[in-house]
């Protein structure tokens, strides 16, 4: 499993991840908006969105939630005006991060997730100074209890699945960025139920540190993936045991 599996994984078994109901929403109206802005408001012809109501539907948020974040995206109603792109930084020994923003200030964005790296000890970095060493592929995380991993693996493989992986009982996919939509298509005719679909930056080659150098560099994931304006954070941090059990009972 890749570090922000790893990762994922752990918010999750901490109840850390997007805790505040209302930061989740926003989050996810702000995805909806700059998706159907990109690409219209029709998510069977806008993967990106389909994904996006996707996610919103599983978080429970409101229809009519949706819908208006579909009209402010398409211009229909009147909204805030939305900029997205992707800080670069390194925090701690030098582990690389990449950091997913959507804001209606990018200068204050840009303040506050360069005083988080700063605390942290850290620093932002120039544009593709630390890129080149990460991909951004589809992940693909299938719910159930009965899943036959050969039987997934055949149906996501045919479809153009780069990769599928069992840990812990939780299936992931990986796919190809372009990919994405296509296989989570294949895999719902399937009959799976999936838990997740979205786009993921996925380091290249992992950056090993000791376990305190790494808890630091976890703590500051953790406080970007506070700020409102924050999407989704990566690192190249390796995840041993050790680190993973110290984490989880600091």
């Amino acid at each position: 499993m890749s570090g922000h599996s790893k990762w994922s994984t752990i918010k999750r078994k901490k109840g850390a991840e997007d805790a505040k109901r209302g930061k989740l929403f926003t989050r996810l109206a702000r995805d909806i908006t700059v998706a159907a802005r990109e690409g219209g408001g029709d998510e069977s012809a806008n993967p990106r969105l389909k994904l996006a109501i996707a996610k919103a539907k599983a978080a429970n948020m409101p229809k009519e939630n949706i819908e208006r974040a579909i009209l402010r995206g398409t211009g229909k109603i009147e909204g805030e005006a939305l900029e997205e792109g992707t800080y670069e930084g390194y925090g701690p020994e030098g582990v690389a991060f990449l950091v997913d923003y959507m804001t209606d200030n990018k200068n204050r964005t840009l303040a506050e997730i360069k005083r988080i790296f700063n605390k942290a000890g850290g620093s932002l970095a120039s544009a593709g100074s630390v890129a080149w060493q990460f991909e951004q592929k589809g992940v693909i995380t299938l719910k159930g209890d009965n899943l036959v991993f050969d039987e997934v693996f055949m149906v996501a493989a045919e479809a153009g699945a780069d990769d599928v992986v069992d840990e812990d009982g939780t299936v992931t996919v990986y796919t190809p960025r372009e990919l994405l939509a296509a296989v989570e298509s294949a895999l719902t005719d399937a009959g799976y139920q999936i838990d997740e679909a979205e786009l993921r930056w996925e380091a290249k080659n992992e950056t090993t540190v000791s376990v305190e150098k790494a808890l630091a560099n976890m703590r500051l994931m953790s406080e970007l993936e506070e700020l409102d304006d924050v999407q989704s954070v990566a690192s190249n941090l390796s995840l041993t045991d050790e680190i993973i059990a110290a984490f989880e009972t600091a």
